[in-house]
């Protein structure tokens, strides 16, 4: 009997074992209280996608989890379990990244509510990572967060399998006009509707410039007509694969604008 429950023990820390992650590149996209003295995490990995894991007693005074599990900085996470919310068993601060502060840090929170409310669980996205990572790194450096924003929804959307089409007019196959006008359908791309503004493919369908989409196709936001354009496109594609359910991140810098 005795031998058999040393077996069993041992299969069983084996099984735990295999189910280990060790030391990954890692971001705290949210956390929230779990019971008495843990949190509920959920973190964005590069080689394991979104993965939603609890840290155990991380609340109580002394534990050493509590000055680490920091929002908007790369750390090393190891984690193990199975089913969709793993057991974090180590945490370590990487630096390297300015602490993110005003409309950057606003832009950071709007950043992770969309891996969270876009990304599935554990599904990697190495280049999307990467790009999270420069767009943090950037807003950091007090980048202009205009442009770096767009630059990250253009990435999401493509890892998403939803890339922009934006070389060509997607029913003649021409080349865009620079000073053409475009609707942009999310299906095919852009559709030309002609010289002049007033037309539409439907009631209340937005309008961009050739010039524009030319532009969000070689992240050029020079131009403060491209800027403001891309931002209306970006939010009418983003919008649609949310299901045009609104943004929490997005109302809450609203009202703090109208303070």
């Amino acid at each position: 009997m005795a031998g058999r429950t040393t077996l069993s023990s041992s299969r069983a820390w084996a099984m735990i074992d295999r189910r280990a992650i060790h030391s990954q590149c890692a971001y705290i996209l949210h956390s929230q209280p779990y019971r008495e003295t843990s949190l509920l995490l959920d973190s964005f990995t590069r080689s394991h996608g979104r993965v939603s894991m609890i840290a155990r007693g991380a609340r109580r005074p002394r534990s050493a989890l509590r000055g680490v599990l920091l929002e908007f900085q790369p750390l090393s996470l190891s984690w193990f379990g199975k089913g969709e919310i793993r057991t974090l068993t180590r945490a370590e601060w990487l630096g390297g990244h300015s602490l993110l502060r005003g409309e950057a840090l606003m832009c950071g929170y709007y950043l992770n509510e969309l891996i969270v409310r876009l990304l599935p669980r554990e599904d990697a996205h190495e280049a999307l990572f990467d790009s999270y990572q420069q767009t943090l790194s950037a807003l950091g450096d007090s980048a202009a967060s205009a442009p770096t924003l767009r630059a990250f929804e253009k990435s999401l959307l493509a890892e998403l399998g939803y890339a922009l089409s934006l070389g060509r007019d997607s029913v003649s196959g021409a080349d865009l006009d620079p000073d053409g006008y475009y609707c942009y359908d999310p299906d095919r791309g852009p559709v030309e509707i002609g010289n002049s503004e007033q037309h539409r493919l439907n009631e209340g369908d937005p309008v961009f410039r050739g010039q524009t989409l030319i532009d969000l196709a070689n992240d050029d936001f020079s131009s403060p007509r491209t800027l403001s354009e891309a931002k209306s496109l970006m939010r009418a594609l983003i919008g649609r694969r949310l299901e045009y359910r609104p943004l929490s991140s997005r109302r809450i810098f609203k009202d703090l604008l109208e303070l």
